[in-house]
């Protein structure tokens, strides 16, 4: 079939709005009105785990209820038998006792926002104590049993703490204790509005301890004291806190426990005097202690802890540091329920490790015990009433599940096709499911592929505790061949520093490679991804961080590069642009130092597939290939492995190259940066021009040649946009009508100009089997040359020159530097890459 050539400009404007593009999929809890929702949502809501996320005491000391899997779940000390507590159709969080033992006050995401409830004990119903569609979480009864203090969003969109009266299951008299502001604080991943979170009362009920990050810059703040009657608010301890500090009062009222990392890598528990001091640690270890809470007599302090990756429950002896692990082997479920054992394999019979999602007719989730639960960090509400919600299952799995319809989905990466099965369990006590995944039909000659993600986070302070073995489970899963995982800072924090190697992870296997690069951070020039570092990490990691010793905006990108070029390794830039930041013009803020690197010959990547808006950074990239910059596309998830609610699972943003024999990580990023591949969140495509495959170069005619391609499409969800692209214009559109799954397709097209030519596949709306976005693939280019200039070099030269006039000045305005020779050397870089671009004009 021949295609006459389509002259349509990518680089204009985008062709369709984001309120289109992203009209189905939205962000979980999006009536919270702050920036980075990516952190305070994992860091700070409580997740779906099936482990228990938080702890309360009954009055007596002798019982804890905590949530596990959704539900509320009452446990005696000693016994290893749990009662079920609450079954409704939400996920119930964050339970607090009143003090006299006959209410439970707690919160339940329904889906669209978070509600106070309460759990009367006497005639065990649940009643409704708010139902404003906000998020209201953190709540805690006041020690005389008559008010509660809560955080909500009401009115704001911003944390704030609340108090309200309690009588007859209905709160009165609902009153902000510290009203909303915004500070002029520079912040990093932070809302310019002062927040106030973790809320706990003094033994008088006169005070109320918080934390809060009024007019500071890094961290969610103090620990701070809030009078009741003065109004007034005094600093107990200052440091950089992430969420997570939840103090709780020792009974005396003389000491408050919390959990800090203060300047290591973990959460530890620590106590203060209420008055303030020194700190001292209760606890140590390479792993999480979080959610404190006093037993009534002030002996034990109950807490949660991600010792084994998943989370658990512990009581620690204030007195003797003893840990006792609080475990339930036996579960009492409120309703009748079924065994339900699961096993895929594959088309020969072999077990198959896969994700595995399971939901009952109210929508809820289901997973065995001990898995991890992770969840989408956005849903689509006309669709489903919760996010999406899965499992990585090694081979096979146990649960217990209701009597009732079950709605099984299986998938096993972008090259096999997606499961969905019913499982009806209401007339049995046992079912077992045998679920088959079946391999796409690749067109024969397309040989064998390595996929690997180059962005990843094993650990970035999430609910679980990740490890190099667990990281290579969740891999499996996926089908994924070689992880990445860049060592970051998280504030203060490198959670895997310890991990640092220049070789492969003792734990990768033959089927897949671990490997721990680096993410340098900056909060001007851009994240740069260091892969193959030969001997160490780049450290402190990070520069231009406001009132750090690392405030100055040098060094600057160019010169970690250098550094890292220094070792042998490969640096490219990550998640590199959303749509505001370029379109319908470069935003006056945007200071990423991309278009200068590039010029300087120092980009060895680019993470054409990331945490970004895919079509904005493809519209860049295509800027770069046109003026000359062979710089590869590759693919990073940028996922937090560790997180309970995250963006896709390592590998929905993965690059394909060609591989074979066992898996060798030099091959892998040798094919990578000669561009020999392709990258996706999903689709599986490719093409030839003539016998030419990406990475490939193909001599011309001087006055032009006819060149015939044949290329091919295979997807897990259809696409409406599959289209050859020749020096950032489309021209061949093979998709007119009726969105696909599969094609093969074969064309020719007349080249005059010297370019490169690119295939991609992309939907132009979200779709709920992609956990990304919108379904986005594109192979690297095919390079053709012997014709005359491209006319759009020229286009594309104007557009850097502008970009980099920008960063000049912002880089001139600067009072960060240490002094002038920081400031020239910057100055000196953007001249030479003004030179570059004005040398295509």
């Amino acid at each position: 079939m021949v295609y006459t050539v389509i002259r349509t400009i990518f680089l204009l404007p985008f062709l369709l709005s984001a309120a289109v593009l992203f009209a189905q999929r939205v962000p979980v809890l999006n009536q919270i009105d702050l920036p980075h929702n990516y952190y305070y949502h994992e860091l700070y809501l409580p997740q779906l785990t099936s482990g228990p996320s938080s702890v309360a005491w009954m009055p007596d000391g002798k019982s804890l209820v905590y949530p596990m899997a959704g539900s509320l779940w009452k446990q005696e000390l000693g016994s290893f038998t749990a009662g079920q507590l609450t079954d409704g159709d939400g996920y119930d969080y964050q339970p607090d006792i009143s003090p006299d033992g006959t209410q439970i006050l707690f919160t339940r995401y329904t889906g669209s926002s978070m509600e106070l409830m309460i759990l009367d004990l006497a005639d065990k119903k649940t009643y409704s104590l708010t139902k404003n569609q906000q998020v209201n979480v953190e709540p805690r009864w006041s020690p005389d049993g008559k008010n509660i203090v809560f955080v909500s969003t009401l009115g704001t969109g911003h944390f704030l703490m609340h108090t309200a009266s309690i009588n007859n299951h209905t709160l009165t008299n609902l009153t902000v204790l510290i009203a909303d502001h915004k500070s002029e604080t520079a912040r990093y991943y932070y809302s310019a509005f002062d927040h106030t979170i973790n809320p706990t009362w003094s033994k008088d009920g006169n005070t109320i301890y918080f934390v809060t990050n009024r007019d500071l810059a890094h961290g969610t703040g103090n620990l701070s004291a809030f009078d009741l009657i003065t109004k007034e608010v005094s600093t107990i301890q200052r440091e950089e806190t992430n969420w997570r500090t939840r103090p709780d009062l020792s009974p005396d009222g003389t000491r408050i426990a919390y959990s800090s990392y203060l300047g290591q890598n973990w959460h530890q528990l620590w106590i203060l005097p209420v008055v303030g001091g020194y700190p001292i640690p209760l606890t140590y270890g390479d792993y999480d202690k979080s959610t404190p809470r006093w037993s009534p007599d002030g002996k034990k302090i109950a807490f949660i802890s991600n010792r084994e990756g998943n989370t658990s429950l512990w009581t620690l002896d204030a007195f003797s540091g003893k840990q006792v692990a609080i475990v339930a082997k036996t579960l009492n479920y409120l309703q009748p329920s079924a065994s339900f054992v699961l096993r895929i394999q594959d088309e020969q019979g072999n077990l198959l490790p896969a994700r595995v999602s399971i939901t009952d007719s109210r929508g809820k989730f289901h997973a065995p015990p001990n898995a991890w639960i992770q969840a989408d960090d956005s849903r689509y509400p006309s669709i489903q009433k919760f996010e999406s919600t899965y499992f990585h299952l090694a081979e096979t799995a146990t649960l217990r599940v209701p009597k009732d319809k079950l709605n099984v989905q299986v998938s096993h990466g972008p090259l096999y096709e997606i499961s969905n099965t019913t499982i009806d369990t209401r007339n049995t006590s046992e079912t077992v499911s045998l679920v088959k995944l079946r391999k796409h039909d690749i067109p024969s000659g397309i040989g064998n592929w390595w996929s690997g993600d180059v962005h990843v986070h094993m650990n970035y302070g999430g609910s679980y505790r990740n490890t190099p073995a667990q990281l290579v489970k969740q891999a499996e899963a996926e089908d994924l061949n070689f992880v990445y995982n860049l060592i970051v800072n998280k504030e203060q924090r490198i959670p895997d520093v310890n991990y640092f190697s220049p070789l492969p992870d003792k734990a990768s296997n033959e089927k897949v490679v671990i490997l721990h690069g680096q993410e340098f951070h900056t909060s001007f020039w851009g994240h740069l991804g260091i892969l193959s570092l030969k001997e160490n990490l780049i450290l402190p990691d990070y520069s231009g961080y406001p009132q750090t010793a690392a405030s100055s905006l040098f060094p600057h990108n160019s010169f970690i590069m250098d550094l890292a070029h220094e070792q042998g390794a490969l640096v490219g830039y990550v998640h590199p642009f959303d749509e505001v930041q370029i379109f319908p013009e470069q935003s006056p803020t945007l200071s990423h130092a991309l278009p200068v690197d590039a010029a300087l010959g120092k980009v060895n990547y680019y993470e054409l597939v990331g945490f970004s808006d895919h079509l904005t950074t493809a519209a860049v990239w295509h800027h770069l290939l046109n003026v000359g910059l062979k710089i590869p596309g590759a693919a990073g998830t940028d996922a937090m492995a560790n997180y309970a609610s995250l963006r896709g699972p390592v590998g929905v943003n993965r690059v394909y190259v060609r591989g074979d024999g066992a898996l060798n990580s030099d091959s892998f990023l040798n094919e990578m940066t000669k561009g020999r591949s392709f990258v996706t969140n999903g689709p599986i495509i490719g093409i030839q021009v003539g016998d030419s495959n990406p990475g490939d170069s193909i001599k011309m005619q001087a006055n032009g040649e006819t060149f015939s391609y044949k290329a091919f499409l295979r997807s897990n969800t259809t696409v409406d946009h599959f289209e050859v692209i020749f020096n950032g214009e489309v021209i061949a559109s093979h998709i007119q009508t009726t969105p696909a799954k599969t094609l093969d397709i074969t064309g020719k097209v007349k080249i005059k100009e010297s370019g490169w030519i690119v295939v991609r596949a992309w939907n132009s709306t979200a779709q709920f089997d992609i956990q990304d976005v919108y379904a986005y693939a594109s192979t690297n280019p095919i390079y053709v040359y012997g014709g005359k200039s491209s006319a759009q070099s020229k286009v594309s030269a104007a557009f850097f020159l502008k970009w980099v006039d920008r960063l000049e000045g912002l880089a001139r305005k600067s009072e960060t530097f240490r002094d002038e020779n920081e400031r020239n050397i910057i100055l000196n870089d953007i001249k030479k890459a003004r030179t570059y671009y004005e040398s295509i004009r």
